[in-house]
């Protein structure tokens, strides 16, 4: 049995809740899932090409998303509209600082660049400057995010105009 090798790590910002993780394989996944279940996770985003078996994660629960782009680079257009449509799903009934928020697993092989940038992306798009957001996740997750998805990120522009959830009455 291999234990993961960077912890799964919990990133939260106002109703979102993510957990970054590096890829489980089928001899560890067990573990994944204990801590999955743990953050109340009911979606698990794979950025990386397949290193385990989706019919035990589905089994536990939690809905696998396929959503892998090439390693070192920013995702998409496609791959960005299925993460946002997502997001916007699963976080939909979260509210702020309640214990019973739904969160959303994402990694990659290593869990430093892919699902650490998706995760950004997506606190970009509810209100976060992108600086502050790498800086949120890097507080957690130290070495997450290269130079180049760096870059991509300081020139991201929210898509859906996310930005508060507020109402005027």
């Amino acid at each position: 049995m291999i234990a993961p090798t960077n912890k799964p790590t919990m990133v939260k910002w106002e109703h979102l809740s993510f957990v970054i993780m590096d890829a489980p394989n089928d001899s560890n996944l067990h573990i994944y899932l204990k801590e999955l279940k743990k953050h109340n996770v009911t979606d698990l985003v794979r950025a990386c090409e397949v290193t385990y078996s989706s019919e035990s994660v589905e089994a536990a629960g939690i809905h696998v998303h396929e959503l892998e782009f090439p390693d070192g680079e920013s995702p998409d257009p496609e791959i960005l509209d299925q993460w946002l449509d997502l997001v916007e799903d699963c976080f939909k009934d979260n509210s702020i600082d309640s214990k019973n928020n739904k969160s959303i697993a994402v990694h990659c092989v290593a869990g430093l660049g892919r699902a650490p940038v998706l995760v950004a992306i997506a606190l970009i798009e509810y209100g976060l400057d992108p600086i502050n957001a790498v800086e949120h996740i890097r507080k957690f997750r130290r070495g997450a995010i290269n130079l180049r998805q760096l870059k991509y990120l300081e020139k991201y522009q929210p898509r859906r105009g996310n930005k508060a959830k507020c109402t005027i009455m």
